[in-house]
């Protein structure tokens, strides 16, 4: 078996879409599994749409899903040359042939096969004479695409698709302008960068019949074809922007982690067995293309979100500190202080058990910073109403007595407290949680008592006793 090479493709006219990275990472995972190489190629050649802040925002999203590629991504445009000789050659072995058919003729040609009932060639000067044009007139070219018989793509997802010649157009390679087609481009340049598997959307399955044609015009080796379906919303629709067909930079603005990305998007219509949490590395060791399923994925926000809060609960301490630690360094505008990160050091292991996505934990661990007094919610507000005032102001003191700030110590001084009071524990801790996380998400109260240290506690409390 040669040496695996697969492409990624994307049109710079745009973001990195969601169904464009699920097929990025496809055809990385097949290369990498097989020990071959994946390259990467921009295809510019629609040079009025395709932008320098999109091919930032595709390599931006490549290197975000950690999706490394072989090698410099080739510019398509830049090989406009290269495209246009293939033209002539074809043209020089019989494969193709110029048409000088004006906007109007075609236009009519086409309404007419339209009236009748066939299907439209564009084939008016298949048959004549370079001689009966006038002089200097323009032309494009066309393939001369075979009339009888039929082909059949033996596609590794969709199994053997057969389609007539004759339902296939002479499509137009290189315009009258010179420029090449979409259709001839990515044929050179998927031979000339020996891409042996072409893994891409079944938006494309109508495209191989006629780009085979071209690697049988030129005799050169088809690659292997696998066209993966589409992705789709809940509802079984086409994936649009209400459903995630966003950007990927929009996914990790919104707090998911590349790994849990992959994972998920690995997942969305291909399986092994019923594994759900697959590693990268396993990823690469059992992706093949046996195991796309060929009916279109279904994307779900859920199943995404508690992924994502796996790969948070699993995520490096470190890694998750220096997270957060820069998020909060920007909503706050200052650096931390090192008894903050000490206590997000602290926090953030149980504070990650809860979290589905990194907002949520940065939110949840700000509670830690210095950063009274504290903003309350107004579910919080109810608890720090009428007779809760002077139990916090109490209980405030008991605190600031206790000579060792431990959890066991702490816990012991709260029950001493309400018991001593004659209140329910309940009505002790409700006002005290409300006080010094002012409604925000934490874990256990006592744990976070003893994570804020005494003195912060104590000011919290007594920030609302004088609010």
């Amino acid at each position: 078996m040669p040496k695996v090479v697969t492409r990624f493709a994307p049109s710079p006219t745009g973001f990195l879409h969601i169904g464009g990275a699920r097929t990025a990472l496809y055809n990385w995972l097949f290369a990498r599994h097989h020990g071959g190489d994946f390259l990467l190629r921009i295809e510019d050649t629609d040079l009025k749409r395709s932008t320098d802040e999109a091919i930032d925002a595709i390599l931006a999203g490549m290197r975000w899903l950690g999706l490394d590629w072989d090698g410099t991504a080739i510019s398509q445009a830049s090989r406009a040359n290269r495209h246009q000789e293939v033209a002539l050659a074809m043209l020089k072995n019989g494969k193709a042939y110029r048409c000088y058919a004006s906007a109007e003729e075609l236009t009519e040609a086409r309404e007419a096969a339209r009236t009748e009932g066939r299907n439209f060639r564009g084939d008016l000067w298949r048959d004549r004479d370079a001689s009966e044009a006038p002089e200097g007139a323009p032309y494009a070219v066309r393939i001369k695409m075979p009339r009888e018989g039929e082909v059949t793509i033996r596609d590794a997802v969709q199994g053997d698709v057969t389609v007539k010649n004759s339902e296939l157009d002479d499509m137009i390679i290189l315009r009258s302008d010179g420029t090449p087609t979409y259709m001839l481009a990515v044929v050179v340049d998927d031979h000339d960068m020996g891409v042996t598997h072409i893994i891409r959307g079944d938006d494309h399955l109508n495209n191989a019949f006629r780009q085979y044609q071209i690697y049988e015009a030129m005799e050169w080796d088809v690659p292997v074809f696998a066209h993966i379906p589409l992705i789709h919303g809940p509802d079984g629709k086409k994936l649009s922007k209400r459903h995630g067909a966003l950007g990927v930079e929009a996914y990790e603005e919104m707090g998911f982690l590349p790994e849990a990305m992959r994972n998920y998007l690995l997942r969305l219509g291909w399986s092994h067995g019923d594994d759900e949490i697959i590693s990268t590395e396993d990823a690469i060791k059992w992706f093949n293309l046996e195991s796309v399923g060929c009916g279109p994925a279904r994307f779900d926000f859920d199943k995404l979100d508690n992924l994502n809060g796996h790969y948070i609960r699993e995520a490096d301490a470190d890694r998750l500190l220096s997270i957060v630690k820069s998020e909060l360094e920007n909503n706050l505008s200052r650096t931390l202080e090192e008894t903050e990160v000490a206590r997000l050091s602290r926090a953030l292991p149980s504070l990650a058990e809860r979290a589905k996505r990194l907002p949520e934990l940065t939110e949840s661990a700000s509670l830690f910073c210095n950063t009274r007094p504290l903003d309350v919610t107004d579910n919080a507000a109810k608890q720090l109403t009428g007779d809760a005032l002077p139990v916090l102001e109490k209980v405030a003191n008991e605190l600031e007595a206790v000579t060792e700030w431990s959890a066991p110590v702490i816990k012991a001084a709260i029950m001493s407290f309400a018991e001593a009071e004659g209140l329910k524990l309940g009505k002790v801790m409700q006002p005290i949680r409300a006080a010094v996380t002012g409604g925000k998400q934490s874990g256990d109260l006592v744990e976070t008592l003893e994570i804020l240290g005494q003195g912060e506690t104590i000011g919290r409390l007594r920030d609302r006793v004088a609010a």
